[in-house]
């Protein structure tokens, strides 16, 4: 199983993430993927400049709190940004982490509502990604009333990757892996919950193309200890390690600095 290798970018304006993206890409990195904030440079325009200077790399968020998104809105910023990149656009989704740097907006706090209302969330996306016209739920409802195709927002992939948060061994977290394509594990799991997540998803019929991921910090100057790094968790079972520079404050030059310098390294190699 090919482990890939992608860069979360802690932060910065829009300029100097976007010559990130481009370094990343020179470099030799698979992907890039930006934070989410409740008021910062947003990600999907930030992610539509990415595409119209890369080729190659994979793009997205890391992550997307579905519930505090209105479903139609986010489905049409990604399907713009695959047709933008030719078909290199992720989402990655999660309920959203209630944390003092969440700004008081009145959005549902509610673990339990926020998670019915992601598990709508994904489904709305995926009828309008396949060209359906409405959808009628608990918390959505959506009705294209016109006669006109529903067409133009289409994607460019048969099915754009959807990761999402899924804590392990919680059941019922997991088995929402199961109508995605790929597993973002809550809690920084061991290498042995990596298999057994892994065999679990394999016996209930997942496919050997489900993502894991698995994320931290290699070192920019010694290339045999950044491979030593992230080898246990591809014969684990991980398909993607995200390198990422979350030390507080994740956001501030510093962290700019040593991210910057870690992508013109290229990512580790096994």
């Amino acid at each position: 199983m090919t482990l890939r290798f992608g860069v979360i970018l802690p932060g910065g304006t829009a300029p100097e993430q976007l010559e990130l993206a481009v370094l990343a890409e020179q470099a030799g990195w698979d992907g890039v993927y930006v934070w989410e904030a409740g008021y910062g440079v947003d990600p999907w325009t930030l992610l539509a400049a990415m595409a119209t200077r890369t080729t190659r790399v994979r793009l997205g968020t890391m992550l997307t709190p579905l519930p505090w998104r209105r479903p139609w809105k986010l489905a049409s910023q990604v399907a713009t940004l695959d047709q933008l990149s030719g078909g290199r656009a992720t989402l990655a989704i999660g309920i959203g982490a209630v944390t003092d740097e969440l700004p008081v907006t009145g959005e549902q706090t509610d673990l339990r509502l926020r998670a019915s209302m992601m598990d709508e969330g994904i489904d709305l996306i995926r009828t309008l990604w396949s060209g359906g016209r409405s959808y009628r739920g608990e918390h959505y409802h959506y009705e294209v009333r016109s006669d006109g195709p529903a067409t133009a927002a289409r994607p460019v992939q048969e099915r754009i990757p959807i990761w999402v948060v899924a804590v392990w061994p919680r059941q019922k977290s997991m088995r929402r892996v199961l109508r995605c394509d790929g597993v973002i594990p809550g809690h920084e799991p061991s290498t042995e919950a990596v298999r057994e997540m892994r065999a679990w998803l394999a016996a209930r019929g997942a496919p050997e193309t489900v993502d894991i991921l698995s994320e931290g910090e290699t070192p920019t100057d010694d290339p045999a200890e950044a491979a030593a790094l992230v080898k246990p968790w591809a014969e684990a079972g991980c398909t993607w390690w995200m390198e990422t520079r979350w030390e507080m404050p994740h956001h501030s030059a510093d962290r700019l600095a040593e991210i910057r310098a870690r992508i013109t390294a290229g990512p580790p190699r096994l």
